[in-house]
Order: structure tokens, then C-alpha cells, then sequence
């Protein structure tokens, strides 16, 4: 069995070469970008994984469903109210369904169960919390939920710290701990090390639990040389006094892996972090095609397998 601890649009490509290999799969998701948006609860990261996985997923953007269309949002712009998070016609049936669910009773892992089920999904996807827990970005303008910073203000403020609301009375799920003790190995996605990763390390039980499993764990690094390979990691990376390199992100998770994968332009990297007791391997870790994700995800279990 496979555990990979993700986000959304940065991990989904290698979960879905990795579902290629095997459906004996758990994906950890990340719920800190999760919100109530027009009444409706939003899981950006969940539903990314959901679409993925069942080949439903925009790839062009990255999110939402392929060929969906906007007239329920261009209305909402027509009545006068914000209109910048991006919820198309077919995507909305997820989020009333889910919304309704919740009201019901259910909890967020048994809503998401039901969905993959519905979407005839093999693979698990595990929300790493049913508690609310939301990251919010620090700016010049103040603080601000994660996606109106990404979404609302396209990333464009200054970042002075980052915070993850809630997180200190989060309670672990129990599957995700169950499917880090039951894994065979167990990969850190190539996702945000800050707002996509950091959020699940940040409860305490998950990161005690994830420690203990250490040996098992290999990580891809999310950034070549000082950029990210998509999104704000950066950014965030500086707020936090981080290295802007995969050394920086090899130290931000040097707690918890034994293993880490590096573009092979980072090669220069491999000694100092070696040092950090970790075992460094550098391939080419760019996922254009989905050739690219068999690839690297066929890579990635040959050399978690290794000794």
C-alpha cells in the first residue's frame, strides 16, 4: 500500500501516475484551503483529487471540471455579488451535495468516501482533518483566507507570516493515521511545502505518527533552483525565513523523511543534503504529459523501495 500526503493542483499529477501503477492507494488531502463560499462548503484540494482521479479534471486550469460552464456565476456578477472565486455549473453540484450532507450529519471524510465511491474511484482520499482548519496569509493588506489571497488577489501582496486557524484544536483523522502505519512507503507530494503540506504536519498527532514512520518516507522536492515549479511556494518560503531552494524544503521536512527526490539541475544540492541524513536522488521531475507522471511515479517507488 501507497500514502501519498498531498494538496491539489501540485500533487494531483503524480497521484494520478501513481494510480496508474496501483489503485491500492491513500491520498492524505490537504483541508486548510477548504471555505463557505455563497453558503456552500468548499474543498479545493479534496475536490482537485476527486476530478483528478476520475478524469473529470480541467487541465488546462488546473481545477475545477473539464468543459464546464459559468452561468450560474455570471448571474451572481449580474446580482452584484463578488464573483471572484470561480465555481462552475457542474462543479456546484458537488458542493450543494456536499454542503447538504454535512447539515445531515455527515462528516467531511464520510462526504468524501461517498463521492470517490460515487465516482468509482479506487483509490482512498482521506481529508488529514474533519476539524475546520483554514490558512490564512499575513499581507500588507492584513489577513486574508488562502484563496482570497491566491484567488481574490492573485497572489500580487506582500506576505509577512502565514497561519493555519484552528490547527490547535484539529484532531487527526484516524484513517490517515491508519494508512501511514498500514503503507508500504509513503511520498510527500511535489505539493506547497507551507499552505498545501504544512497544515496536515502542523497537527501534532499526525506529526509524532508521521515520525515514527520515517524510514518509509520519500518526498519530491516543489522547487527547482529558487523557483517553484507552479504556485506561491516561494513566497510563503520567504515569510517563513525558509531557503528558497530544495535544500530549504530537505530541511522544512528533515524531521520526517529519509529520502528526497531533486531535479537534476539541482544536483549541486545532493551533498549538502546528504548531510541532513538524507539520501538524494535527481531525475527529472517537470510532469507535462501524463507520460511524464507514469514516469517520475514509476521512478519515485523503484527508489522508496531502495535501500
Amino acid at each position: 500500500m501507497i500514502t501519498v500526503i498531498a494538496g491539489g493542483t501540485g500533487s494531483v499529477k503524480l497521484v494520478r501516475g501513481l494510480y496508474t501503477i496501483t489503485r491500492d492507494l491513500t491520498v492524505i488531502c490537504n483541508v486548510a484551503d477548504n471555505m463557505w463560499f455563497y453558503g456552500l462548503y468548499i474543498c479545493p484540494d479534496v475536490d482537485t483529487m476527486i476530478y483528478g482521479l476520475a478524469g473529470l479534471l480541467d487541465l488546462r486550469r488546473g481545477w475545477g471540471i473539464k468543459k464546464d460552464s459559468f452561468g450560474f456565476l455570471e448571474r451572481v456578477e449580474q446580482l452584484g455579488e463578488p464573483a471572484w472565486f470561480k465555481l462552475g455549473d457542474r462543479d456546484l453540484a458537488t458542493h450543494l451535495i456536499r454542503t447538504n450532507l454535512l447539515k445531515n450529519g455527515k462528516n467531511l471524510t464520510e462526504v468524501t468516501d461517498w463521492m470517490r465511491k460515487k465516482y468509482s474511484i479506487h483509490a482512498k482520499i482521506v481529508p488529514a482533518t474533519d476539524s475546520p482548519v483554514e490558512t490564512k496569509i499575513i499581507t500588507d493588506g492584513g489577513e486574508m483566507h488562502i484563496q482570497e489571497y491566491w484567488v481574490r488577489e492573485k497572489a500580487k501582496r506582500a506576505v509577512s507570516g502565514i497561519k493555519y486557524s484552528g490547527i490547535e484544536c484539529a484532531r487527526v483523522n484516524p484513517h490517515a493515521i491508519q494508512a501511514l502505519k498500514r503503507s508500504e512507503q509513503i511520498i510527500i507530494a511535489p505539493a506547497n511545502p507551507i499552505t498545501s503540506i504544512g497544515p496536515t504536519l502542523a497537527m501534532k498527532s499526525f506529526r509524532k505518527n508521521l515520525s515514527s514512520e520515517k524510514t518509509k518516507i520519500i518526498a519530491v522536492s516543489p522547487v527547482i533552483g529558487s523557483n517553484a515549479v507552479s504556485g506561491p511556494a516561494v513566497k510563503y518560503m520567504k515569510a517563513l525565513n525558509l531557503k528558497i531552494s530544495p535544500l530549504g524544503v530537505a530541511e522544512y521536512y528533515s524531521e520526517f523523511i529519509t529520502k528526497f527526490v531533486i531535479s537534476k539541475s539541482d544536483r549541486n544540492l545532493t551533498k549538502p543534503i546528504s548531510k541532513l541524513g538524507i539520501k538524494v536522488y535527481e531525475t527529472d521531475i517537470i510532469m507535462k504529459t501524463r507520460e511524464d507522471e507514469e514516469r517520475l511515479a514509476s521512478y519515485i517507488l523503484k527508489k522508496a523501495q531502495s535501500v
